[in-house]
């Protein structure tokens, strides 16, 4: 029986999916370490658990993994999804000798300047950046770069905590809200232009075994900066599509410059509006946003169990057909307090609903959501991309929250 430690340390039904995946995998004793104790199925999913007060502290994880290792024997791998703790993890790993990604690679994945100078060693675009500490470090970027510029925290995720800087004052006023100096660097970078997509890979022992992408429309932070945009991931059939040329070459010595052994790794990058290429940013662990399920629909797949598979057993069950397009529409509106109540479901389902795959609208009563996933989702799929398309557009001018 291999011993699994999985560090989950919130009940996100995101996170517990990828949790009851690696429960179910042949001959794995799952072992938790949690914040609070899981409950009903979840709790069922592992033989034993260990509970820390703050998972973003390495030692306390070690302890924890210790504890673990005590009562069952030896460790055959520790894992976790979150972005927030994957140095930890590799902490930890290294402390124990356990297999797996090591503290190098997960800091390069983690810390976006770092990940940036790689990238750029290696030949591979993406925007010019730099790691600030001063007003005067942050002034200086500008005058050779020129406005905008984004500001955002050295291992930030996504779009989140992220200031687009058009104009003097602005970067006066988010350095003053960031409190930069030399104990709270932050990272600026010129602001690419153009149309943002994902683009997704299994790796095992340094070979890319699998890539899937997406678009997503608009970018995180257009939808992030402007309430009223509901936001669309767009999963095509067709990837290899013109408008996708390079990015499977860019994307595979993108992981390999990062040191990824195995793993699947998650990447955003731009098409600029003169056709070149530019990575956003890489993480190593599964997406969020609805894409692991995008991607199960695309291939008639289970790419929860993809990824334990890699991570546990190293090893890969593909390749699967791209049978269908897919797209996640997200639902959210404009004004503050909690739902009230959601309109224009009956008219959407009238117009996509034969289309639609899995939903979740968002509940009276719960709180304005801060992120650009707003408080539910739609995911619709079919074989014709456009058909996908058009259906997205249905549901988002459709469907909507009111607060109150």
């Amino acid at each position: 029986m291999r011993n699994v430690i999985f560090v989950a340390p919130f009940p996100l039904e995101t996170t517990y999916r990828f949790v009851r995946a690696a429960a179910n995998l042949h001959g794995v004793r799952l072992l938790g370490i949690v914040t609070g104790m899981p409950t009903g199925r979840n709790r069922r999913a592992f033989d034993d658990v260990v509970q820390v007060q703050n998972p973003m502290d390495a030692r306390a994880l070690l302890m924890a993994a210790q504890e673990l290792i005590r009562r069952h024997g030896p460790a055959h791998r520790i894992i976790g999804i979150l972005e927030a703790i994957q140095t930890q993890l590799a902490q930890v790993r290294e402390a124990l000798g356990v297999p797996g990604t090591g503290v190098k690679t997960a800091d390069l994945f983690r810390n976006k300047a770092r990940m940036k100078d790689a990238l750029t060693a290696a030949g591979l675009p993406c925007a010019r950046h730099r790691v600030v500490t001063s007003d005067r470090d942050a002034m200086a970027f500008v005058e050779e770069v020129g406005l905008p510029v984004v500001l955002k925290p050295l291992a930030g995720m996504g779009a989140r905590a992220t200031w687009r800087i058009r104009r003097p004052e602005q970067l006066r006023s988010a350095l003053e809200a960031l409190r930069v100096g030399p104990s709270a660097p932050v990272l600026a970078e010129e602001f690419l232009v153009g149309r943002e997509y994902s683009f997704e890979t299994i790796t095992i022992d340094g070979e890319v075994q699998f890539t899937s992408l997406s678009e997503y429309r608009p970018t995180p932070l257009e939808v992030m900066e402007n309430p009223w945009i509901q936001w669309v991931v767009l999963h095509p059939r067709d990837i290899q599509a013109p408008a996708y040329d390079g990015i499977h070459e860019l994307g595979r010595r993108a992981v390999s410059a990062l040191g990824m052994g195995t793993g699947i790794t998650h990447m955003e990058w731009f098409r600029r509006n003169d056709g070149t290429l530019a990575i956003g940013e890489i993480a190593a662990r599964p997406p969020g946003a609805q894409i692991v399920p995008g991607m199960n629909y695309v291939h008639d797949a289970d790419f929860y169990r993809a990824w334990v598979r890699a991570v546990v057993d190293e090893a890969f069950d593909g390749p699967w057909e791209r049978k269908y397009a897919v797209g996640v529409a997200f639902v959210r509106g404009t004004g503050t307090g909690r739902v009230l109540g959601v309109t224009g479901v009956p008219e959407a389902n009238a117009k996509v609903g034969p289309l639609v795959v899995e939903s979740q609208l968002p509940r009276p009563g719960a709180p304005r959501a801060s992120g650009y996933e707003g408080e539910g989702f739609v995911i619709v799929r079919h074989p014709d991309t456009d058909v996908v398309a058009r259906a997205t557009r249905d549901i988002i001018q459709t469907i909507r929250v009111h607060y109150g």
